[in-house]
């Protein structure tokens, strides 16, 4: 059993390692990029719920993806604030699996869901005659569930691994959360099976879907230079350079803590990098996805007319 596995109770996390006199500037700050995360991304919700014209493939995938923001940021985002308010800084060990097994799973997804976005947006632009037959309702949903499946299975597939380690004397993480590659530190078990997992589910997870989106852009790029117009051209690098700005933020903090090599990197850097897909990134996509967007400020105008 898991309880057999491990001496340790519970674990002790750090927290993020800032001066006692500035721990109140850092809360308010977190706790209001955590609220505008969830208010922003439960305003999409239900201004794509209540708007018909919002009933479309683009604002399907923008939904699920508004969802999943909110729960991850909220995954790790409240203990966060506990720790940094009550200096209670211990988790269960089942809260602390739970925790990581929920942090993989939606962090995977989010993965997913950003590069189906980016096919839908590639198909609507270099395939426009061809967009309602492409992505039809089956293939959306089919789409949303194969990314659900493989981040389930990804995130289970870890979580079991990681419950048949053994954890001795050392229980701290210099970690906000529970961090798989953290946890894996401090195992006295053989953890070379957990890296080598680590490494293939992160291929298939986060470079690949990575891989794809750059190339989506790159073809949506192509299309619109084909057919030079200074207007198109001006509004397609403002959202297509706005969303791989989040795309590459996000990326990029997964790929500097989880894919090059930890003695490059210090645990501070770790820590920042962490910061920024677990709590920049989802707060920014609302913005960044809809709310520039003249159909969702439409919608906004509307909702806020009645």
């Amino acid at each position: 059993t898991v309880e057999n596995q491990s001496s340790v109770s519970e674990f002790l996390l750090l927290g993020i390692p800032i001066q006692s006199e500035q721990q109140g500037v850092f809360f308010a700050l977190f706790l209001g990029m955590y609220l505008t995360t969830v208010l922003g991304n439960l305003l999409i919700l239900l201004l794509i719920r209540l708007d018909s014209r919002l009933h479309n493939p683009m604002y399907f995938f923008l939904s699920h993806l508004a969802l999943t923001d909110i729960t991850f940021s909220s995954v790790t985002v409240p203990k966060m604030l506990v720790i940094m308010q009550t200096k209670r800084k211990s988790i269960p060990y089942a809260g602390c699996l739970s925790q990581t097994c929920f942090f993989i799973l939606l962090a995977d997804l989010d993965s997913f869901l950003i590069t189906t976005m980016a096919y839908d947006r590639y198909v609507a632009i270099c395939h426009p005659l061809h967009y309602t037959t492409i992505m039809s309702q089956s293939v959306c949903v089919t789409l949303v569930l194969g990314s659900w499946v493989i981040a389930c299975a990804c995130a289970l597939l870890h979580t079991l691994l990681l419950a048949q380690l053994s954890f001795c004397a050392d229980n701290t993480i210099p970690y906000f959360f529970c961090d798989l590659a953290a946890l894996l530190k401090l195992s006295c078990s053989d953890t070379s099976l957990n890296q080598l997992v680590i490494f293939t589910a992160g291929l298939t997870a986060i470079m690949l879907p990575f891989v794809c989106i750059l190339v989506s852009y790159g073809h949506i790029g192509a299309t619109i230079l084909r057919v030079p117009s200074a207007k198109g051209i001006c509004k397609a690098l403002s959202t297509c350079g706005s969303h791989l700005s989040v795309v590459t933020l996000y990326y990029g903090a997964i790929i500097g803590v989880y894919f090059l090599p930890s003695s490059n990197s210090t645990n501070d850097s770790n820590i920042i990098s962490s910061l920024m897909y677990t709590v920049v990134t989802p707060m920014l996509n609302p913005f960044i996805y809809s709310l520039r967007n003249k159909d969702m400020k439409g919608a906004l105008r509307k909702l806020l007319s009645k």
